[in-house]
């Protein structure tokens, strides 16, 4: 009779465990969601954050913490160099077509119906610009006149001798969002049916709350990366070929960007979300917004499922039995070489992880969504932390520090760890520092 009464608690306890629709719930259809382009999917679950090593910087900054994760879409590699060409390409076409629309209406650029069924799987990053900038397309001496006009080439002195050169200081990339932390402090008058509270304004002022329209925040980001990054980081190294090179050379299509700071890789993310097609159905929702890993999520995601993993392969070595590198980094005595590259890697070039993903050590390190504080692990909660902070104008260079991860082509094999923890300031650009996009997952099991 006992044996009985345990089978029959057992069978209940694996069912209930597995009830998706609970008491009073009818259930729902699970909506479709195709996969996003190149995006891989990691599952929810709880991991131990924080080093697993001994702390030899002595920064004290990634206590081991239990932290719980939801699932989401993850880039199975950093951004490349050709994914972020569309984006400058749309930027710099779509300020184009405004300029030349002040002239001609048939550039004005129409919005499109959102409500269109598309069935079709997302567009990859292949954008070709639609207004004519090089002599050799159709219809360039038509267009140049009113562009040169408006100041978007360089000028003759500053062009080298060359001509028509478009100047990338122009190329800017304007975007609205919401502020929910914001909104979140104010309170709803139903009496003059209006937002009340008081909150900061960019400049770090304190202003009442005029209504809805105080959470929206206004962006206009200088998109085009810092090229130059390659000779600023290594005064007397020979770069200069990257620095002419890398970002449009064809030759590095396939190389992480670089030169991008933090607002640039946000600015992305909001171009991503907005303009990637992606396959919809008749009465689904859009697909959710691309945006910046958490901190958490990236390290979740770097450890593969695998508990108290140094890195990301889950061996403690850096190199496998044949003596193999398996990232992109400083080895040894700094023989950059040894890993098989001096500088940056093209993507995908050492096996994944357990998730699928690529180059979660190594090659570049990579911009994450959170602020940077050292005390964060103390102050955050244990379900889906995150540390974000919106720096005002007027702050100090404290406040505008991003956590970077993973570590990269030019530092040594402590960085690597799935517990390392660094950071730069939002506006600074690196030759080491790329960034990858996720997405939220809905019903996924």
């Amino acid at each position: 009779m006992k044996k009985i009464v345990i089978l029959l608690v057992s069978v209940f306890f694996v069912t209930a465990c597995g009830n998706k629709g609970g008491v009073g719930s009818g259930g729902s259809k699970k909506g479709f969601e195709a996969q996003p382009e190149n995006m891989i999917p990691v599952p929810r679950g709880s991991f131990e954050m924080g080093s697993n090593d001994e702390d030899v910087v002595w920064a004290m900054n990634a206590p081991l913490r239990r932290r719980t994760v939801d699932a989401f879409w993850m880039d199975q590699t950093e951004v490349t160099n050709l994914a972020y060409r569309q984006f400058v390409g749309w930027t710099t076409d779509s300020i184009a077509r405004r300029i030349l629309s002040k002239g001609d209406d048939a550039f004005i650029i129409e919005e499109e119906d959102d409500e269109e069924d598309v069935d079709e799987d997302e567009v990859p990053l292949n954008y070709k610009p639609r207004i004519a900038m090089s002599p050799k397309q159709k219809g360039y001496d038509d267009h140049y006149p009113a562009l040169k006009e408006a100041e978007f080439f360089y000028s003759r002195q500053d062009a080298l001798g060359q001509k028509r050169v478009i100047d990338p200081r122009n190329i800017y990339y304007k975007y609205r969002w919401y502020d929910l932390q914001k909104a979140a402090l104010s309170k709803w008058d139903p009496e003059t049916k209006r937002y009340t509270g008081t909150t900061t304004d960019a400049e770090g002022n304190t202003v009442e709350i005029e209504g809805r329209n105080t959470f929206i925040v206004e962006e206009n980001v200088a998109i085009y990366p810092d090229t130059l990054v390659w000779i600023r980081d290594f005064h007397l190294s020979f770069n200069d070929p990257m620095a002419v090179s890398y970002f449009w050379h064809p030759g590095y299509d396939y190389y992480p960007v670089v030169g991008v700071s933090w607002k640039q890789a946000t600015a992305f993310c909001d171009w991503r979300s907005r303009h990637a097609k992606e396959k919809r159905y008749r009465n689904q929702y859009p697909p959710l917004s691309y945006r910046l890993p958490t901190e958490v999520e990236f390290e979740y995601a770097s450890r593969g499922g695998l508990e108290g993993n140094l890195y990301p392969w889950g061996s403690m070595y850096n190199s496998n039995q044949s003596g193999c590198f398996l990232a992109n980094f400083k080895p040894q005595r700094g023989d950059y070489s040894l890993d098989g590259f001096t500088r940056t890697a093209p993507v995908a070039q050492y096996e994944p992880n357990e998730f699928g993903l690529y180059d979660m050590a190594g090659n570049v390190s990579e911009w994450v969504s959170d602020a940077y504080d050292e005390n964060a692990y103390e102050a955050t909660h244990d379900l889906v932390p995150v540390y974000h902070y919106n720096a005002k104008t007027k702050d100090k260079p404290s406040k505008k520090r991003k956590v970077v991860r993973g570590g990269s082509w030019k530092d040594f094999a402590y960085f690597l760890q799935c517990g390392a923890r660094n950071y730069e300031g939002q506006d600074s650009t690196r030759s080491y520092i790329g960034f990858r996009t996720v997405r939220d997952i809905i019903n996924y099991n």
